[in-house]
């Protein structure tokens, strides 16, 4: 692809770095923030810096927060006595999206994926033991993918959790094998919140 600007070039290269952001579509949006006034451009980068420079992982539960600790970890109305565990901070907004989920959560920030190379070190693991240790928690939802990556990250950390009087349960199968959390629609992930079981070995 022959670029004029060696400018115009950069910052396509950049975008280009984006996940699911082609070459093309780069180009596309480089394009149509060169259209763009010299003040939007400026208010455009400062967002993606403030955003950048002022956000933090939750010191709690690692999701993305303005403060050392997240809205949903400081909120008093919560149930601190459940924790429902997910992938990424996406996962979040979603469940909080279908306005029927109380509890805490925990931000895993992936999966175990061999393949990928990540391993249980690479993911908020020993927090999140730490945090089953206090009495206060009774409750652990698996809330991964059903994948075959999520159910692996979901045994693992089920031979880390058991403790006496607490109960670990796993989303029911409502969200379609294989596809990601995030996705699904809100109907379906709420019914598959309030109808979730006993998390139970299968292999």
């Amino acid at each position: 692809m022959q670029i004029p600007s060696k400018f115009l070039e950069k910052a396509t290269e950049q975008i280009a770095t984006l996940p699911g952001i082609g070459k093309r579509t780069a180009l596309r949006l480089a394009l149509d923030l060169h259209r763009r006034s010299s003040e939007d451009v400026r208010l455009f980068v400062e967002a993606i810096l403030e955003l950048k420079l002022n956000t933090h992982s939750c010191s709690q539960c690692h999701n993305l927060s303005d403060l050392p600790v997240c809205g949903i970890c400081n909120d008093q109305r919560r149930d601190v006595s459940v924790i429902c565990v997910v992938e990424d901070i996406r996962d979040i907004m979603a469940i909080e999206n279908t306005e029927g989920y109380r509890g805490l959560y925990h931000v895993l920030g992936g999966i175990i994926s061999p393949m990928d190379g990540i391993g249980p070190k690479d993911l908020n693991i020993d927090s999140l033991v730490k945090r089953v240790l206090n009495p206060e928690v009774k409750e652990v939802i698996f809330a991964t993918s059903p994948t075959m990556e999520g159910d692996t990250t979901n045994f693992y950390l089920f031979k880390l959790l058991q403790k006496d009087g607490l109960s670990i349960t796993a989303l029911s199968r409502g969200v379609s094998v294989g596809s990601e959390l995030q996705f699904a629609d809100e109907v379906t992930l709420i019914r598959s919140i309030l109808q979730r079981q006993e998390f139970k070995l299968t292999f």
